[in-house]
């Protein structure tokens, strides 16, 4: 998501001792939660406006390292010549080199970044003068595949019904996908593929309480690529649950964290990430973490869900919501101060988590 859209007057979660405080509340990994089979997810995002994308895809190494996810792929929807590069350094810092990544080509969103800098980055150690900060294998995302063909691959190799797709980006990506013929990796079309292997679609987009006392607000995700949301938001053929802009204004995170809670290394590229673009003492909202932990967790009840229906994607790149029992379409709740207090501590503990 872009900086300069989102709202000021975020509320700011200045007092650690509230951090402290829900820690009873926190997330615990279960001994049934460890027994089940790991979430296979693929994880599709802009990572260039906002520093959130860079916290979600940290919060999903940890969820693998506790056997609770596998990520499956990583797709870019953003068109920066760093942002894949930066993706694989983040992946190679959690030591997942095997993980790939796919990037939008042709065209798609272009971006910029005050942060994928980084993926330029060389240790500030005098032994290891000149050497990567976050050593990445792709220099450049030409260098990086093209995205549908890695969420095909990795859509015909999953079992049926079983993969968690997150967007926190555009819909390019997965529109194209819809689109997309059969090949030599599957003998389905996208959008029958989609049907087969995908379990849920969560998507950080849309907004579905007013902002700032605007009931149609056109969030940044969706007026980007209005056309492709539109189409996801008609076309996708399994439920989506949507974590709109209210849900992450509802959850800064807290500065504090970010100074405090990454020293395990000389260099994090989520501390380093937020304090680039959102320097202490400021907060920043939770958008795109929500999706990941709904999509790898929603069992656990860290949000309550709209009844069933159908989110249509306005002309101008609002979306409404109708309600419908047959309808495949949800929308993420935050019902009161202390569901607020749980997830915001199980965001930080689990972006935060050491390697």
């Amino acid at each position: 998501m872009m900086v300069t859209s989102r709202p000021c007057g975020v509320r700011r979660f200045v007092a650690r001792a509230f951090v402290v405080v829900a820690s009873s509340l926190a997330f615990v990994a279960s001994t049934d939660a460890r027994a089940a089979a790991p979430v296979p997810v693929i994880f599709d995002t802009d990572i260039c406006g906002d520093c959130d994308d860079v916290a979600a895809l940290a919060m999903l190494h940890a969820l693998e390292s506790r056997e609770q996810c596998r990520l499956l792929a990583v797709t870019v929807t953003a068109n920066h010549p760093l942002a894949a590069p930066f993706v694989d350094g983040i992946n190679r810092f959690y030591g997942r080199t095997e993980i790939p990544v796919g990037v939008v080509r042709p065209g798609g969103v272009e971006e910029q970044s005050v942060y994928l800098k980084l993926a330029e980055a060389t240790q500030d150690d005098p032994a290891f003068a000149g050497k990567e900060r976050y050593p990445h294998a792709l220099r450049h995302a030409k260098d990086a595949p093209e995205a549908v063909a890695v969420l095909r691959k990795a859509l015909a190799a999953a079992e049926d019904g079983s993969v968690v797709v997150v967007q926190v980006g555009f819909s390019t990506n997965l529109a194209r996908l819809l689109d997309s013929p059969a090949d030599a990796t599957s003998p389905l079309d996208g959008k029958a593929l989609v049907a087969k292997k995908v379990k849920v679609l969560e998507l950080m987009a849309g907004a579905f309480q007013p902002i700032d006392g605007n009931a149609a607000y056109e969030e940044y995700n969706v007026v980007k690529d209005r056309a492709a949301a539109a189409k996801l938001a008609e076309a996708w053929p399994t439920e989506m649950i949507w974590s709109g802009f209210e849900i992450g204004i509802a959850l800064p995170y807290p500065s504090q964290s970010i100074l405090e809670d990454f020293r395990d290394v000389s260099h994090h590229p989520v501390a380093e990430s937020y304090k680039i673009l959102s320097p202490p003492p400021q907060d920043r909202p939770s958008w795109d973490l929500t999706s990941v932990l709904d999509g790898v967790l929603g069992s656990r009840g860290y949000f309550d869900r709209s009844p069933p229906g159908k989110v249509t994607v306005t002309e101008k790149g609002a979306t409404t919501f109708t309600p419908n029992p047959q309808g495949k379409h949800r929308y993420l709740i935050l019902k009161d101060a202390a569901a607020r207090a749980r997830v915001i501590e199980a965001l930080v503990q689990l972006s935060s988590q050491p390697r």
